[in-house]
């Protein structure tokens, strides 16, 4: 009895998780964040990011003094003139051990300069990552848009097929009672056939669809793969699309491709001010001490010197001022500056590319939301006239009016134009939703 009740209590729990498994449903959002929490290239740009940091905090630190010991060993070995002035085979060990700081007072501004590049670069790695999150999710939008117009196909394909079926079987019903010809019901058994392929071919499609989505989100197929549903706004034929010039202005203030290529433009004329320091004399402050011990030193009184005392005797201390100045450098500083000033003239055209490449993709954004609500409200019409066409010539068809040719033509026009109805449909909801995201806007559904 305790074994029949444990392994009820197994098979249920295994039920209820095999029921949770199969229930794996993605929203966008999750779709998205999930990408941006694990996607590969935005994890190379967290890294880059850091990189930028530690390449700042390393030039903020250059401004200290540094510090630096060194200490070395020397065996002498050979003939040596002593104190009396006689030559002796002398074998003599030596340390020399010391201690050296130096602090940069002045470098042509080119640290402070460096500062401020090196922080205009941090900023511009920080908007690539941006950039690089908002390639992904706009990506992640799409493909999950192809989803559900897919979905869609699949189920207008389904329904199509339910009524060709019991066509079918109301034909059949026809010809057995000899009021219809055979050759209509091999027709409509051919036109069955060709919707079970469409039927096939669109849940291929859902398929490549959700392969193309989990590949963006770098998961393995999953037969349990699926995403929700939401509630789409219901498209109005005067439905209004946000203008490209505002949306323009809007997106020069907040996309990462802008501001990145401006930090980068804001860079690079920092870089040619650290070139021109190069033309100015360096100062810095230097101070040592040194001190050594060697095994033959002797006193007056011929004794050894011992360690501790050498080290007090021997021990030398410095300080000073260096100052570098660039005479003739085979023209290199020169060449230096002119490579800077290109490099600013050519970030300056690359943000100026950067602007026109966002104008230009807006304006196309713009018009292809304008053709897609075209479109959606042409299809919209001829959807309505072409199920009235269909309906009527279904009522046809089963009184003997029309024959089965014609019938399915009617049948394939209401499906093309379904068919159409989505696809457009599903342009205008991404397009517009790309135009709301360059405002600025989160993507959601």
């Amino acid at each position: 009895m305790i074994r029949t009740i444990f392994s009820i209590t197994c098979l249920l729990i295994l039920t209820q998780l095999t029921s949770l498994h199969a229930q794996e449903v993605w929203s966008l959002e999750k779709c998205i964040n999930y990408a941006l929490d694990n996607n590969i290239k935005i994890k190379q740009g967290v890294i880059s990011t850091k990189y930028q940091q530690n390449q700042l905090k390393q030039t903020k630190f250059s401004r200290l003094p540094n510090l630096n010991g060194q200490m070395s060993q020397n065996l002498s070995f050979g003939r040596s003139l002593t104190y009396d002035n006689t030559y002796k085979d002398i074998n003599s060990s030596e340390s020399d051990f010391g201690l050296g700081t130096s602090i940069p007072v002045f470098a042509g501004f080119q640290i402070n300069n460096n500062v401020s590049k090196l922080e205009l670069d941090l900023q511009a790695s920080v908007e690539d990552l941006s950039k690089a999150k908002s390639d992904i999710s706009v990506n992640i939008a799409s493909t999950y848009l192809e989803i559900l117009f897919a979905r869609d196909l699949v189920k207008v394909s389904e329904d199509q097929l339910i009524v060709t079926n019991l066509q079918i079987k109301q034909t059949n019903e026809k010809v057995e009672a000899g009021s219809l010809a055979r050759g209509s019901l091999l027709e409509i058994e051919a036109q069955a056939a060709g919707e079970e392929l469409n039927l096939v071919n669109a849940k291929n499609q859902l398929q490549l669809a959700k392969l193309k989505l989990t590949q963006l989100l770098e998961l393995p197929l999953k037969d349990n793969f699926d995403v929700e549903v939401p509630n789409l706004p219901e498209i109005s034929a005067q439905a209004s699309i946000a203008s490209s010039v505002e949306v323009y202005k809007s997106a020069l203030l907040t996309r990462p491709e802008i501001k990145g290529a401006d930090y980068r433009y804001q860079s690079s004329r920092y870089q040619l001010k650290m070139a021109q320091g190069t033309l100015f004399p360096t100062v810095s402050l230097y101070a040592n001490i040194y001190d050594s011990y060697n095994d033959k030193y002797k006193d007056i009184n011929n004794s050894d010197i011992s360690f501790s005392r050498q080290l007090k005797n021997n021990q030398r201390k410095g300080v000073g001022v260096q100052m570098n100045i660039p005479i003739f450098t085979r023209f290199a500083n020169r060449l230096q500056i002119d490579n800077a000033r290109l490099q600013v003239l050519n970030y300056e055209l690359e943000l100026e590319s950067a602007k026109k490449l966002l104008r230009s993709d807006i304006e196309t954004a713009q018009t292809n939301a304008i053709a897609a609500l075209n479109r959606f409200n042409s299809n919209q019409k001829a959807v309505s006239s072409m199920r009235e066409a269909f309906r009527y010539s279904e009522e046809k068809f089963s009184v003997g009016l029309v024959n089965a040719v014609e019938y399915n033509t009617s049948k394939t026009k209401l499906a093309k134009s379904e068919s159409d109805l989505l696809q457009a449909k599903y342009e205008f909801i991404f397009r517009t939703k790309i135009l709301d995201f360059y405002r600025g806007l989160p993507l959601t559904l």
